[in-house]
Formats: structure tokens, C-alpha cells, sequence
């Protein structure tokens, strides 16, 4: 187990708020336990009061290891919650009933190819698709005793290299996303193994660009690669959430558009921003000048709190968060 309070870590708001897409709730006795296939064997999470108690079938010895690090453990998450509140009294209001919102160190191949898939979708469908790429090209790990579930490990790129990947991905329901996919795990394989794992060494600005090389991935996806997986703890996503977010809480507006024809654009009033790469620009840089280093971070705990608040008024408009962003 690992003695870690709700404060610093809370299963429900971090395993189920767009982050990952394979993890199954499942209730018994009054808990939740959570429930997934991760590197070669089938995790289960499930919170208590002081602790998370986790077990693993089969039981690896780097079980532990593993999970503190896919938890991201060794931040202090506690620590940047007092930051961000001592500088931002909206963060500070809204914090306190979402606390232990924490971001999950992803495999790279996993987040891309899953967050390619998030482009103009919400979380069921993505959920879907994801669980589509694990069953018909993942490993099975078997079948656990306490669900009846037949569990697939994420797919490796070997096993996304086939000609006919295009034709089978829309037979799934992928869309015109199928073709994104398929060419970017010929790209991926035209590289070094270690391609995606080693831009965790790079710049920000290095790694955003390296991600938008691929078929399918602009601005949104490849900073949620790069929040999610690659260290870059600053990035921030920005969707319809954050936008509303930015302009509502915080009365964000942005700049003046350049002057065309003599005559400069009027400014948006609230609900009626244009997405473009400059707005999109702006609104990241005015995050990560208000929250710091770890702005990603507190950017999620705003969006998860978002989320489950339209959650209670309009369920399938909670579970959207579409962008349209050139190239994406």
C-alpha cells in the first residue's frame, strides 16, 4: 500500500478526468476500487481514508516502483496546492473540494496515440476507441477473478505495423482518425525505440514540436502529450473548459487582433472567442505566468472541477472538450 491521504491523491478525479481512458471503476463493500492493464499485468487501486491499497495480478516485483512513478508520487502535490492558492483566490476557493488532483506519468505510445484520438470527441467515445486499440491489438492478460473482465494490455508499435491498420482502425469506429494513427506509428517506427522517451530530456518548446511532426497531433494534443507523459509539468491544453475557465473566472481576453485593412477586429465578449494559434498563445501564457512551473498541474485541478460541476447539470456536455485548432 502506499500511505499517501486523499489530499495528495484522489482516484476518482485523476483516473477518470480525461486523463487516461482504460481505467474501470468498480464498487464493492463501499469502496472503489480501480482497475487496469499496465505493463504486463492488471493493477488495482483502491482509496482509503489514510492509504491506497494496491494489488497486481501477476504480483511483479517493480509493481511498486512502477506506480509510484505512472502516479507521479514524488511531487509534493500538497505543497503546490498552497502555491497556487496563495496566488490565485479563484484557485483557492475552487481547490478545496477537489483536492488530490494529480497527473499521471503516461507511457508516451499509450498518450499519443490515445489523445490523437481525443480530437473532436468526449471522454465515452475516446474510452471506447482506446479499449478498441487494447482488445484487437494488445495482449491479453487474462481474465481477473473479482470482475470477470478480460484485461489488454495498450498495444506495442510492433503490433500497430500492417498495412491493412488504416482499413481495420475504421472498421472500429475510429473515423478519419484512423489514418492519423496508422501513419504515426510508421513514423514512430521509422525512429529510435527510445524516440518519445527521450524527449522527456528536451525543452518544451523542442518537445512541442517534435509531437506536432506527427499525423494528427497540433497544439491541444501535443501539449496534453507533454503534460501527461513527458515531464513538461507546465504545458497546458487549452479546450472549450479552459477557454470558458480563462474568460469566466478569470476575465481573460485577449489581445487585439492585428490591424487588417486599417481597422483592428473587435474584442470578444465572453462565449464568443475564435480559437486561433495566437489565442491559444495567450491563454497558455497567462496560466503559466499566474501558477508557475507546475501550471499544467493546477490547470487540471480547474478542469476536473469543471467537469464534474457541468457533470451535474448536463452530463454529455461535461464529458466534451473539443478545440478546433489549426492543423488539429
Amino acid at each position: 500500500m502506499f500511505r499517501v491521504l486523499p489530499r495528495d491523491l484522489r482516484l476518482d478525479t485523476t483516473l477518470k478526468c480525461g486523463q487516461s481512458f482504460r481505467w474501470q471503476q468498480h464498487k464493492q463493500n463501499g469502496l472503489t476500487t480501480y482497475r487496469c492493464a499496465l505493463h504486463g499485468r492488471i493493477v488495482s487501486l483502491t482509496q482509503h481514508p489514510t492509504h491506497i491499497a494496491y494489488d497486481a495480478l501477476p504480483k511483479l516485483e517493480d509493481t511498486e516502483a512502477l506506480l509510484r512513478d505512472y502516479l507521479s508520487l514524488q511531487v509534493p502535490l500538497s505543497d503546490l496546492y498552497e502555491t497556487w492558492a496563495s496566488k490565485d483566490k479563484h484557485f483557492e476557493k475552487v481547490s478545496a473540494s477537489f483536492l488530490g488532483v494529480r497527473m499521471l506519468r503516461q507511457d508516451p505510445l499509450e498518450c499519443l496515440l490515445s489523445f490523437i484520438c481525443s480530437t473532436n470527441n468526449n471522454i465515452p467515445r475516446i474510452t471506447m476507441m482506446v479499449q478498441a486499440l487494447c482488445r484487437e491489438y494488445g495482449a491479453s492478460l487474462g481474465t481477473h477473478p473479482d470482475d470477470g473482465i478480460e484485461y489488454y494490455d495498450f498495444p506495442v508499435l510492433d503490433a500497430l505495423q500492417h498495412p491493412s491498420l488504416t482499413k481495420e482502425l475504421r472498421e472500429l469506429g475510429f473515423g478519419y482518425r484512423a489514418p492519423y494513427i496508422a501513419k504515426t506509428c510508421s513514423m514512430l517506427a521509422a525512429l529510435p525505440p527510445t524516440h518519445l522517451h527521450d524527449l522527456r530530456s528536451r525543452p518544451y518548446a523542442d518537445v512541442v514540436a517534435a509531437l506536432q511532426e506527427f499525423s494528427g497531433v497540433g497544439p491541444k494534443v501535443a501539449d496534453c502529450v507533454a503534460l501527461m507523459s513527458l515531464d513538461q509539468h507546465a504545458a497546458i491544453p487549452v479546450d472549450t473548459h479552459v477557454i470558458q475557465i480563462a474568460m469566466r473566472d478569470y476575465k481573460f481576453r485577449p489581445k487585439p487582433a492585428p490591424k487588417k485593412n486599417g481597422k483592428r477586429a473587435p474584442r470578444p465578449s465572453q462565449g464568443k472567442l475564435v480559437m486561433n494559434e495566437r489565442v491559444y498563445g495567450e491563454i497558455r501564457t497567462f496560466f503559466q505566468d499566474l501558477w508557475g512551473a507546475y501550471a499544467g498541474w493546477a490547470h487540471s485541478v480547474l478542469f476536473a472541477a469543471d467537469l464534474k460541476a457541468l457533470q451535474a447539470g448536463a452530463a454529455e456536455e461535461a464529458i466534451e472538450h473539443i478545440v478546433k485548432v489549426p492543423n488539429q
